[in-house]
């Protein structure tokens, strides 16, 4: 199978940093960033902008009727997860790849239950700094997609055909034979950083340097290493060392999505996070103390926000 259409669904930092990158190596047309009439007239009204230059997107509403995409992209934040796939209705056919670049680990099982597993392919965005502020996006390191079967010893053919695609438009990426244990430790740095840039109100920068925002950070990583082995992924000491090698790349002004939703006055992903991980801990008999804070603070800092109208 070769991928040549291409439909993304998410305004966030994400889609618009792939739906520009898409856009600038396809024919017309061939990337269709998919959104309701009225976000689709703000956008057009407002124009969305990747590192100071507009962005020139192919727009298409969940109504419309095409050929199916070769492969869709979901990149909103998960509780906007179940409104996205009925939005792109349209865009799955039999051969369509799914993928998944949101946080934590559930996203891939929920969008299988709709369209099917045999469409899916779990997926980890990894290593970007990008920072979107109403309708501008900035980044210094585009980062790479980490993709594939939840477990395999080769590649399959819609790992091979996403591969292929991938290095025909030169995205960055990373195939992985165990994807379960990607997330996991996607999810750990998730935990640790997200949050604790948002609780310290930092950057990359105040946890990139010793201090107590960097020790909560793992601690609260660490407490994840613990449970992970009851779920039968068992990160280790060596897992926590190469995300945190991943983190010391990250521009030191950039900051994560929770950061950029406490300085927006958004509701944040705190359920992905510590709200998994306090979950599983009480299911485990596993205390999770450093979690359980962060979870207590980001709670209290999001009851007083205003009842604001929240983006995808």
């Amino acid at each position: 199978m070769e991928i040549k259409t291409i439909a993304i669904i998410g305004m966030g930092a994400l889609g618009v940093m792939y739906a520009d990158h898409f856009s600038k190596k396809l024919p017309e047309k061939s990337v269709r960033v998919i959104a309701d009439q009225t976000r689709i007239e703000r956008y057009q009204k407002e124009g969305i902008y990747s590192n100071g230059e507009p962005c020139y997107f192919h727009f298409v509403t969940p109504e419309e009727t095409m050929p199916p995409a070769d492969l869709v992209i979901f990149t909103v934040k998960y509780r906007a997860l179940p409104e996205a796939m009925k939005a792109v209705k349209n865009q799955v056919g039999k051969q369509t790849i799914l993928m998944s670049a949101l946080n934590g680990i559930s996203s891939e099982k929920d969008i299988g239950e709709v369209f099917g597993m045999d469409k899916v392919l779990y997926c980890v965005a990894q290593g970007m700094d990008a920072v979107k502020e109403k309708n501008q996006l900035i980044y210094a390191n585009k980062g790479r997609l980490c993709f594939g079967e939840k477990k395999m010893e080769k590649p399959t053919g819609k790992v091979t055909a996403v591969a292929n695609f991938f290095d025909r438009v030169k995205l960055p990426y990373e195939v992985d034979h165990d994807m379960k244990k990607r997330q996991w430790g996607k999810l750990m740095l998730n935990v640790g950083l997200n949050q604790t840039v948002a609780v310290y109100e930092t950057d990359y920068g105040g946890v990139q340097e010793n201090g107590k925002a960097r020790d909560t950070m793992i601690a609260a990583m660490r407490e994840v290493i613990e449970l992970s082995i009851h779920e039968g992924v068992e990160l280790n000491e060596e897992d926590l060392s190469y995300w945190l090698n991943d983190l010391a790349k990250l521009h030191p002004r950039g900051k994560p999505s929770m950061r950029q939703d406490a300085e927006a006055k958004r509701y944040s992903e705190v359920e992905l996070f510590s709200g998994t991980i306090n979950r599983l801990g009480k299911h485990y008999g596993v205390k999770t103390p450093v979690n359980e804070y962060l979870y207590q603070t980001i709670i209290s800092m999001e009851e007083k926000y205003e009842k604001l109208p929240q983006e995808n």
